[in-house]
């Protein structure tokens, strides 16, 4: 019997922990998990093997290179941390890369076959409502966007000097019947009118954990993938359509002028980039079919109850 490569999991947060049972049934699976509680979380789940699970944090070198160890495949998931908002390097990823160069040292100079890392579409930064192929530059504009390229650039220089295969995964917003904007709906957070709304793209949950289980086989060419599904539709007609799903009012209108005043400054960061990102890379290259091609057919699929909850 073939024996079954290893795959180190780096954060373990939802889209990891929903990708994390058919990943378990392939691989020998080694995740980190950055708490204890979360440990006790992923170790209570019906897996089969059961996963090695370790507490590992990376802000934490000393216990990252405690749990490290060098596998053929590597899942990266984590964020870079989230403050200062400023900042402009994610330093998580350059400890993790460190800590990998010394569990490498160990093992006698083996390297990972392929590494996978769950980017963000916001490295495009605001592109007019354009159309987004892989190979635009990037332009991030904000500090979380910016922390994302120092990643993908990190990563692309370590891949390419020990020449393992990198994917690195642009996401959108990603939904699920339990990431939906109900809160906002239900608080009529305001919306922009048409004339100033910007394109918003989307992934549902599911679909990204299938689309990093299969950014894992090494018969997929390396290289950066939109993630995304094919809904082209601008921010407000996403929350109406949550609104009239779930039978509920939808929010006001109002101009970009009136919005600063009126909105949140992070949420409004949101509302200041428009792109419509192109996925035929991901169909075509890597061959994944859609589970849920919009948010529409995502939507349909959560029971109306649900917003009353």
């Amino acid at each position: 019997m073939q024996n079954r490569m290893q795959l180190l999991l780096v954060g373990t947060g939802d889209v990891a922990g929903r990708a994390l049972p058919s990943l378990a049934a392939q691989f020998d699976v080694l995740a980190l998990a950055r708490t204890p509680r979360r440990a006790a979380e992923l170790a209570g789940l019906p897996l089969h093997p059961m996963p090695e699970i370790r507490v590992a944090d990376l802000d934490d070198a000393q216990s990252l290179d405690a749990a490290l160890e060098i596998t053929d495949l590597i899942l990266h998931c984590a964020p870079p941390a989230a403050i200062p908002a400023s900042a402009s390097l994610d330093e998580r990823t350059r400890t993790l890369l460190v800590a990998l160069d010394r569990a490498s040292v160990k093992a006698r100079g083996i390297v990972p076959r392929r590494f996978v890392y769950v980017s963000t579409s916001g490295v495009y930064g605001h592109c007019a409502g354009a159309l987004v192929e892989e190979d635009r530059p990037v332009s991030a504009t904000t500090g979380r966007a910016r922390r994302r390229v120092d990643a993908e650039q990190q990563l692309a220089a370590w891949c390419a000097a020990r020449q393992v295969g990198l994917v690195i995964l642009r996401v959108p917003g990603i939904y699920a019947a339990d990431r939906l904007p109900l809160e906002r709906v239900r608080r009529g957070t305001p919306v922009l009118c048409r004339e100033d709304d910007v394109y918003t793209n989307h992934i549902h949950a599911e679909d990204l954990a299938r689309i990093c289980e299969r950014a894992l086989n090494l018969e997929v060419p390396p290289g950066v993938y939109n993630a995304s599904d094919d809904s082209e539709l601008l921010m407000g007609d996403w929350i109406d359509l949550v609104a009239d799903h779930f039978s509920l009012p939808r929010p006001p209108r109002i101009t970009r002028s009136e919005a600063a005043g009126r909105i949140d400054p992070g949420m409004l960061s949101f509302m200041s980039e428009s792109r419509r990102l192109v996925n035929q890379r991901l169909k075509q290259h890597m061959g994944y079919e859609l589970l849920y091609p919009t948010v529409r057919h995502g939507l349909a699929a959560v029971p109306r109850l649900a917003g009353n909850a």
